[in-house]
């Protein structure tokens, strides 16, 4: 499989920034079969907080799973921001990771246009920036998956001062990242609101996947979410299981992700993980 590092300037962020992407184009196969020749169906997969573009490669398998799938796979960084768009810095993530991550992709690998083919997903801080971003980008993205997503929008409300030592506690972090916390809920960082708006522009909403561990401390915010999606006649799949907020779930229920996207039939690589001796 093809693992590559990508720097490149971005008009979002007026920076440049650094990408890793799975492109399986040179897949080999124990049958030698030659896939079709056609554009790649593509996961842009975003990380929790504290980590960055390396941490999905490290923490998973989805390198090889990706390689067995014909799936490109996208991993940006986030900087704890919450991949959401920031007018009085300057840092658009949103837009970043919606339009320019997308543009650029396509243009640098054979990455399919269709929306079909285009799937958004991450764990945490990702799982938020995912449903949010694919819910502003529903003609890009036609799939929205988040593993243990940090649907905090209700504590952060709560945050009152700046005397704990974990940021997302912080009253001055939150509104650095969120805004006027007062005009929070029904905002476009609201991912109740946004799915209520698409509602009512009468817009197709993507098909969506979460899933939380039950030793998790998210997992009320998750089941409370999947009920709303289910009373909004979302297409939605939950899925819960033993594991807390840790790799350990997030490489196995990645997995689970990539057998509920619509990917290509499954054909096992050669690689160095996996070797047929017989």
């Amino acid at each position: 499989m093809a693992l590559i590092q990508v720097d490149f300037f971005s008009a979002s962020l007026m920076r440049t920034v650094t990408i890793n992407a799975v492109i399986p184009v040179d897949k080999m196969t124990f049958t030698n079969e030659k896939r079709e020749k056609k554009p790649f169906k593509t996961l842009y997969l975003l990380h929790g907080i504290f980590g960055n573009y390396t941490d999905w490669i490290t923490g998973t398998r989805i390198q090889s799973w990706a390689q067995d799938n014909n799936l490109a796979v996208i991993m940006p960084s986030g900087e704890n921001k919450f991949y959401l768009d920031n007018e009085k810095t300057g840092e658009m993530y949103g837009k970043f990771i919606g339009e320019e991550l997308v543009n650029i992709t396509r243009d640098l690998f054979p990455l399919s246009t269709k929306k079909e083919d285009t799937f958004i997903g991450g764990l945490s801080m990702g799982g938020y920036g995912a449903i949010v971003n694919g819910l502003h980008y529903p003609e890009t993205f036609g799939y929205i998956c988040g593993l243990s997503s940090a649907l905090i929008i209700d504590r952060v409300l709560q945050t009152k001062d700046d005397s704990s030592p974990f940021p997302t506690d912080r009253r001055s972090y939150n509104e650095s990242i969120f805004g006027d916390l007062d005009k929070l809920k029904g905002s476009d960082k609201d991912y109740y609101a946004l799915i209520e708006k698409l509602k009512v522009a009468n817009q197709t909403i993507p098909a969506f996947y979460l899933a939380c561990g039950t030793e998790d401390s998210l997992l009320p915010e998750n089941r409370a979410y999947h009920d709303f999606l289910v009373k909004q006649g979302v297409n939605v799949t939950y899925e819960e299981g033993p594991g807390g907020h840790d790799w350990k779930f997030w490489d196995e229920y990645i997995y689970k992700v990539l057998q509920w996207l619509p990917l290509e039939e499954k054909t096992e690589s050669i690689h160095s993980g996996h070797v047929n001796i017989d």
